[in-house]
C-alpha cells in the first residue's frame, strides 16, 4: 500500500472501532470480544488489503504505553504486599502452563521436536495485560484478588518472552541449558528494574521543573518508550523497565502535577490507552486473515491442526487452574505445619484466577516473530490465535458470570489500617474547616470571612454525619446533588441562550462552561457517578 493508502486504512480501523464498540454496548458484549470479531469480519471485505504485523513494532508501539497506564495507578504498598503471590503466577504460573502445553503437544504431534513444543508453550503461556485490563475494569472484585490479576499482568510477559527466546534457541541450535534461562531472566530483571528507576527519576525531576501543562503531559507520553528502549538497548527487560517508570511516576504525582495539569493528562492518557487497546484487539482479528491464507484456507487449518489446536487451548486452561489450586494447598499446608491460620485464597478466589487467563497482543507478537525455518512454526501461528480467541471470547465474556455465580465480588469495603471513602470525606472536610478557621478572623478577633467558615462549617458537619450513618442518608444526598444538578444544567441553558444571542463572548463563554462543567462533575460523583 502506498503512504496515503495506509492512512486511509488507518483512519478506517478507527471508524470500525467506534462502530464496534458501540454495538458491544448496545448488544451488552465485552468490547475487547465485538472488536476481536469485528476484526476478523473486516478481512473478508473485498477488496480489504492482507495485514502484516511486524511483531517487534507491535510490541514496541501498543505495550510500553499501555503497561505504564496500568502500572501509573498500582498501589504500591498492596502490590509490595502481593508481590509473593504476583510472582507466584507470573512467573511459577507460566513456566508451569510452557511445561504443560510443551508436553501435550508432544504427545499430541509426536515428530515434533520438544523445543518446538516448549517454544509453543511459551507463546501462549503469558495472559496478557491489554486483555486483562479490558475485562477487569468491567467487574468488580476484592482488592487483594484484583491486586494478584493485575500484577501477575504486568510482570509475566518478561517471564513468557525469556522462555521464549530460549526455546526457540534451543530449537533452532539443539542445546539448553536451564543455569542459563535462570541466570538470563535474573540480569533482565535487575537490569529492567535499574532502567525503570533511572527513567522514572529522570521523568519525575523534569516534570517538577516544568511549569507547562502540555510539555508535562508530552513527558508523560515519551517515559514509558524512554524507559522500554533503554532497558532493551542495555538487554534488559523493556517490560519491567517500564512497569518501573509507571509505578514511580504513580508514586510521585501528587507531589509534581498540579490540579489542572494532574486532570488534563488523565484525560489524554484514558484516551490514548482506549484507543491502543482497540486497535489491538482489531489488529489481532484482522492477523487472521494472513493466518488462514499461509494455511491453506479456514478449511485445511481445521483439518490438519484441528486436533493439536484443541489440544493446546485445553492444556492452557486447565494448567492455570493446577497451578492455581495447587498452589492454594501448597499455602494451606504449609500454614497448618506452622500452626497458623490458613492465609491463603480461599476456593472461589482461586476459581476466579483460574478463570481469569486471556491472552492478547504479547502472544500474538511472540506467534508472529517465531522464525520461517523453525519446526512447527504453523502449529504456533494457528495455536496462538485460536487461544487468544478463546480466552478473550469465552473467559473474558464470562469473568463476570463466574464471579456473580461463585459469590466471589467485592463486598463492603475491607475495613482495617484503611479508612472508608466517607470517613476519609469526613477528615479531608475537618482539616479544611480548621484551616478556614485559622485565616477567617483579624488579629483583633473579627470575622473577616463568614460565609466561608459557614460554607466549611457545613460541608464538615454534613461529612461527619455522613460517614456514621451513610446507608440511612444516601437518599437524602441523592437528592440534595440532584437539585444542584439541575440548578447547573439551568445555569448552562441559561450561558448558550446568551451566547447564541449575540450578549456573550467566547471567551466568557469558555469560562463560565469551565466551572460549570467542575459543579456538574462534582455534584454527579457524590450523587453516585451519573455525571460525565
Amino acid at each position: 500500500m502506498s503512504p496515503t493508502a495506509q492512512f486511509e486504512f488507518i483512519l478506517l480501523l478507527l471508524v470500525a472501532v467506534v462502530c464496534l464498540e458501540a454495538l458491544a454496548r448496545w448488544l451488552r458484549l465485552p468490547p475487547a470480544a465485538a472488536l476481536i470479531l469485528g476484526g476478523g469480519a473486516l478481512t473478508f471485505i473485498p477488496g480489504m488489503p492482507a495485514l502484516s504485523l511486524d511483531p517487534e513494532l507491535v510490541l514496541l508501539l501498543f505495550l510500553p504505553p499501555l503497561l505504564m497506564a496500568s502500572a501509573y495507578f498500582t498501589p504500591w504498598r498492596e502490590f509490595r504486599a502481593q508481590l509473593g503471590g504476583i510472582l507466584a503466577l507470573a512467573v511459577g504460573a507460566v513456566a508451569f502452563t510452557t511445561l504443560a502445553v510443551g508436553l501435550v503437544v508432544r504427545w499430541a504431534v509426536p515428530e515434533l521436536p520438544w523445543a518446538a513444543c516448549f517454544a509453543l508453550g511459551a507463546v501462549v503461556s503469558p495472559p496478557d495485560a491489554v486483555a486483562a485490563k479490558a475485562v477487569l475494569q468491567r467487574v468488580r472484585l476484592p482488592r487483594r484478588t484484583m491486586m494478584l490479576l493485575e500484577g501477575e499482568s504486568l510482570l509475566n510477559d518478561a517471564a513468557g518472552l525469556v522462555l521464549f527466546r530460549f526455546a526457540v534457541a534451543a530449537a533452532l541450535t539443539g542445546t539448553f541449558s536451564l543455569w542459563d534461562a535462570t541466570l538470563s531472566f535474573g540480569v533482565l530483571a535487575v537490569g529492567g528494574i535499574v532502567a525503570g528507576l533511572a527513567v522514572g527519576a529522570a521523568g519525575v525531576r523534569l516534570l517538577g521543573l516544568f511549569r507547562s501543562v502540555e510539555l508535562g503531559i508530552i513527558t508523560t507520553l515519551l517515559m514509558p518508550w524512554a524507559a522500554y528502549i533503554l532497558a532493551e538497548e542495555l538487554h534488559a527487560s523493556g517490560v519491567i523497565a517500564t512497569v518501573v517508570t509507571g509505578m514511580v511516576l504513580g508514586w510521585y504525582q501528587h507531589e509534581i502535577f498540579t490540579a489542572g495539569g494532574r486532570r488534563t493528562g488523565t484525560a489524554v492518557w484514558e484516551i490514548m490507552t482506549h484507543l491502543l487497546e482497540a486497535l489491538v484487539f482489531v489488529l489481532i482479528g484482522l492477523s487472521l486473515r494472513g493466518v488462514l491464507l499461509r494455511l491453506g484456507g479456514a478449511e485445511d487449518a481445521l483439518q490438519n491442526l484441528g486436533g493439536p489446536v484443541l489440544a493446546v487451548i485445553v492444556a492452557v486452561i486447565l494448567s492455570r487452574f493446577v497451578f492455581v489450586f495447587g498452589a492454594r494447598l501448597l499455602v494451606g499446608a504449609q500454614d497448618r505445619l506452622r500452626g497458623r491460620p490458613s492465609l491463603g485464597m480461599d476456593l472461589r478466589t482461586s476459581a476466579v484466577i483460574g478463570w481469569a487467563g486471556m491472552r492478547g497482543v504479547v502472544t500474538l507478537a511472540i506467534a508472529l516473530s517465531v522464525p520461517e525455518e523453525m519446526a512447527g512454526r504453523d502449529l504456533i501461528l494457528v495455536s496462538a490465535f485460536a487461544v487468544i480467541l478463546v480466552t478473550v471470547l469465552v473467559q473474558g465474556t464470562t469473568l463476570g458470570w463466574v464471579i456473580r455465580l461463585l459469590g466471589a465480588g467485592a463486598h463492603a469495603e475491607e475495613r482495617g489500617i484503611h479508612l472508608t471513602h466517607h470517613e476519609a470525606e469526613a477528615k479531608v472536610a475537618s482539616v479544611q474547616l480548621a484551616a478556614v478557621e485559622a485565616l477567617a478572623r483579624a488579629p483583633d478577633g473579627t470575622v473577616r470571612h463568614p460565609r466561608l467558615l459557614e460554607q466549611y462549617g457545613y460541608r464538615a458537619r454534613a461529612a461527619a454525619r455522613f460517614s456514621e450513618a451513610s446507608e440511612e442518608l444516601q437518599g437524602a444526598r441523592d437528592e440534595h446533588f440532584g437539585v444542584v444538578l439541575a440548578a447547573v444544567a439551568a445555569g448552562r441553558a441559561e450561558v448558550l441562550r446568551l451566547h447564541r444571542a449575540g450578549r456573550l463572548h467566547d471567551e466568557v463563554l469558555h469560562a463560565l462552561e469551565h466551572d460549570l462543567d467542575l459543579q456538574e462533575l462534582m455534584a454527579g460523583r457524590l450523587r453516585g457517578g451519573e455525571a460525565g
